[in-house]
């Protein structure tokens, strides 16, 4: 019995030392061929337009794959030029309402600070002058050592952006020498599609032909439901910011509805990363009806978005509400921002695996069944 327990542990051991090794070298792998995997990715999302192209247009495979490419690229520089178009409109615009509304705002926060904080600095100055010399020591050490923590901490956060701006520059090659290479080999994967599968198929054994199509078509399916449920997500933030600026009269209401569904994308900051600044500087303004009509938008952008997401997320994935709000959730403790990414596309990944029945045969494997 003892000879059993002892072969499931080694096999149980061989299984687990498989999948780490297996997952280091993928992504070791990954950090150099990454503009590879980019463009296979590509070649797939193109590849239902280009065999329609060639089978209806009766284009060479080549023929079809390079219009398909120039369309693809046509459609994002055309989008790029008009939303660049409309965003120079409007920031053009508040390049100049932005200076009077500033001026505005500093001779509120003058008028603030002589009304308001003048007063309670005399008061304090006074109680301050009643204190025993020790007692005014011990606050005077108190306010060096706040004031030069801040300036500390704002000494290293200027530091750190000025030390990422050579980073930031070297690496605009990079991003060009990327863009190049992934245009190239989606040229020549998605021209040579149904060879690579051939060769792919033959390959790979059976069993694990059968189970991989499997987990490929469920992952294929989750990609584009996880861009599609992205994409909505965005319109649904913008449509509802549009037309909430509409109704408050908002000048360039569209510039900005972009801009705010465009900062949907980072749920780490989200819209507020426009609202909060906006809705503070409106109150200080004195503008409070607007505000609070600002302050209105935000909730119900908020709202919707952490009640359709998980929604949309599973119905478009495929997955139940429940365990995708659990996924959001534990990817975001544990990874933060990249979580809320990671975390849907794990429970992907976990599902697919158990509808291929790839749990099951690793169990059986353990215990020293044969798989089916």
């Amino acid at each position: 019995m003892s000879r059993v327990y002892v072969d499931r542990f080694l096999r149980f051991f061989l299984v687990i030392a498989a999948v780490a090794l297996g997952a280091i070298a993928m992504y070791y792998i990954a950090t150099v061929t990454y503009p590879f995997i980019i463009a296979f990715f590509i070649a797939m999302i193109i590849n239902p337009l280009v065999d329609a192209l060639e089978r209806k247009a009766k284009m060479p495979r080549w023929l079809a794959v390079s219009v398909t490419l120039i369309m693809l690229f046509a459609a994002v520089a055309g989008l790029v030029t008009l939303l660049v178009a409309e965003i120079v409109s409007g920031t053009q615009y508040l390049a100049r309402v932005v200076p009077e509304k500033f001026q505005a705002l500093i001779t509120y926060m003058e008028t603030f600070v002589a009304d308001q904080i003048i007063p309670i600095y005399k008061d304090l100055a006074g109680m301050f002058k009643s204190l025993s010399a020790a007692q005014q020591d011990t606050i005077m050490q108190n306010i060096q050592a706040v004031g030069k923590k801040i300036g500390t901490t704002v000494g290293e956060f200027v530091q750190s952006i000025l030390q990422n701006i050579p980073q930031l520059l070297a690496w605009l090659p990079n991003a060009a020498t990327v863009f190049i290479f992934s245009l190239l080999a989606t040229f020549f994967i998605s021209k040579d599609w149904h060879r690579l599968m051939r060769m792919a198929q033959q390959w790979l054994p059976t069993k694990a032909r059968t189970s991989g199509k499997t987990v490929f078509l469920d992952l294929k399916r989750a990609l584009f439901g996880f861009i599609k449920a992205q994409a909505t997500l965005i319109s649904i933030t913008t449509v509802i910011v549009l037309i909430g600026l509409l109704i408050l009269r908002v000048d360039y209401a569209i510039t900005i509805a972009l801009i705010i569904g465009f900062v949907d994308l980072l749920p780490y900051l989200g819209t507020g990363i426009v609202f909060v600044p906006w809705i503070i500087y409106t109150m200080a303004s004195g503008d409070i009806p607007f505000a609070i009509g600002l302050g209105v938008l935000y909730v119900v952008v908020l709202v919707q978005r952490q009640i359709m997401e998980p929604k949309v997320l599973s119905s478009t994935i495929g997955l139940d509400p429940l365990a995708t709000l659990i996924a959001l959730f534990v990817g975001f403790k544990l990874l933060g921002f990249l979580g809320l990414i990671a975390g849907p596309v794990a429970l992907v990944i976990i599902r697919t695996l158990h509808s291929a029945n790839v749990f099951r045969d690793l169990w059986r494997f353990i215990i020293g069944k044969p798989t089916t």
